[in-house]
């Protein structure tokens, strides 16, 4: 597996005590030695300096940082101080994505997609930065349609994208159909599936609301019957989780990417059991 990309995302915490706990569960997920820790960018550059922060405190641990660069709400002048700012602090890879439209925000900005965004980066820094893009195995949300948002997926790999992190997704055959009609329209970049460990019903169910990822009925009608249990959602997340990664990395995924929500525990686990050290 040691040619297979591995690697753990971030959010930037709001709270000195967030901070904190990030920290703690930062050190055990750095005993798992992934190719990269990733950190998010809130909707307009919300988080701009706090990504900022966890960004180059992951850095000077000795860790490899990829900090999200999102491009709506913003203008060419302030990502290119954004750019400038991650080369002279020594880092090589962003992760560029469109963003969401903060709440209450009209003006979408100077860029209206990422394949924009892709190609500034590259106009502004040429290849000095490895540059991940989203994809979205079960169609993005606000895409008109599946053919639609292939080809904007495509757009942005033309654009000087390097590989590509995908939504987190339940169903395999979602990511594989995927692929293959990425290769058919000549996109043969690696597209790195996101992983999401289950450990609330609850709170799932309302992130994959907004993020347009399906939770199969059954696998939803199985995870309701817990009710409050969660000990037992964990356990039973756990088992379905490792089983998706088994049938994606031997299916030929070029690596996965795990969505952590700041916690170690359930990414830990899964690791071990996958066996990715």
């Amino acid at each position: 597996m040691n040619d297979r990309t591995f690697s753990i995302e971030f959010f930037p915490p709001k709270t000195p005590e967030g901070m904190e706990k990030l920290r703690h569960a930062r050190r055990q997920l750095a005993q798992l030695h992934p190719k990269f820790f990733s950190v998010t960018f809130g909707a307009g550059g919300s988080t701009r300096e706090r990504t900022l922060e966890t960004v180059l405190e992951i850095q000077g641990e000795g860790l490899a940082a990829a900090p999200h660069l999102s491009c709506v709400g913003s203008t060419h002048e302030n990502i290119r101080e954004i750019l400038e700012t991650y080369r002279a602090n020594g880092i090589r890879h962003i992760v560029a994505l469109r963003g969401d439209l903060p709440s209450g925000m009209a003006d979408p900005g100077e860029f209206r997609h990422a394949n924009e965004l892709v190609s500034f980066i590259r106009q502004e820094t040429g290849d000095w930065f490895e540059i991940e893009v989203a994809a979205y195995p079960e169609t993005h949300p606000q895409a008109h349609n599946y053919r639609e948002d292939l080809l904007n997926f495509k757009r942005k790999v033309e654009a000087g994208a390097n590989a590509a992190i995908t939504q987190y997704f339940f169903n395999a055959d979602a990511y594989f159909n995927f692929v293959d009609d990425c290769a058919e329209l000549g996109v043969t970049l690696p597209i790195v599936p996101g992983i999401m460990p289950i450990s609330n019903y609850s709170q799932l169910a309302r992130f994959s609301a907004m993020c347009g990822a399906d939770i199969p009925r059954w696998l939803a009608r199985k995870l309701e019957s817990y009710c409050d249990d969660t000990a037992s959602i964990k356990a039973f997340g756990l088992d379905f989780m490792t089983g998706l990664c088994e049938r994606l990395i031997e299916g030929g995924a070029p690596g996965l990417h795990f969505y952590t929500l700041n916690q170690a525990g359930l990414t830990t686990t899964l690791w071990q059991r996958l066996g990715l050290n």
